[in-house]
């Protein structure tokens, strides 16, 4: 098993985004970590409400960014743990806070500014590098990390735009 593989994909416009959030909430596991980078507005919280659509946390929790929170909890078929990590300064702060816990938690973990964790990176990861070639598309880069390599496929298999080995 390869420690990393990555994907380059392209998304036209704002509902092929959500779509592919969508799509990443419906493979999801329990465990899993996500790790979301990318600009100031590159679209870090409107993928997470798509991912939440798709684990199906219900229409009536709307899904914010945490950057004040710094967390927000969520059910659906599995729980969703929103992290931002933003105000942090590094990993310090996150442990004491207990973030670990909720890290390799039971449910979907989604961290916005994840180069925050420093050493508490998680060996086993899906990396979503968001890139704003224009204001409508987005450029997407997927990377699995430890066991989540070998689950890329299941993430990066969306029909909804090309996408390339890198």
């Amino acid at each position: 098993m390869a420690d990393k593989e990555s994907v380059r994909m392209a998304l036209a416009d704002l509902a092929q985004t959500r779509a592919f959030g969508y799509h990443i909430g419906t493979v999801a596991q329990a465990g899993d970590i996500i790790l979301l980078s990318g600009d100031l507005g590159a679209g870090k919280t409107t993928l997470t409400q798509a991912i939440a659509q798709g684990l199906q946390v219900p229409a009536g929790c709307y899904i914010t960014s945490p950057t004040f929170s710094l967390l927000h909890e969520y059910p659906g078929r599995i729980p969703l743990y929103h992290m931002d990590l933003y105000r942090l300064a590094g990993e310090e702060e996150i442990e004491e806070l207990g973030f670990e816990e909720y890290i390799y938690g039971q449910g979907l973990t989604v961290i916005e500014w994840p180069e925050r964790l420093g050493d508490l990176t998680p060996r086993s990861c899906l990396e979503i590098e968001l890139l704003s070639p224009t204001p409508q598309s987005r450029e997407i880069i997927l990377t699995g990390r430890g066991a989540m390599s070998c689950r890329l496929k299941n993430f990066s298999n969306f029909h909804g735009a090309p996408h390339t080995p890198i």
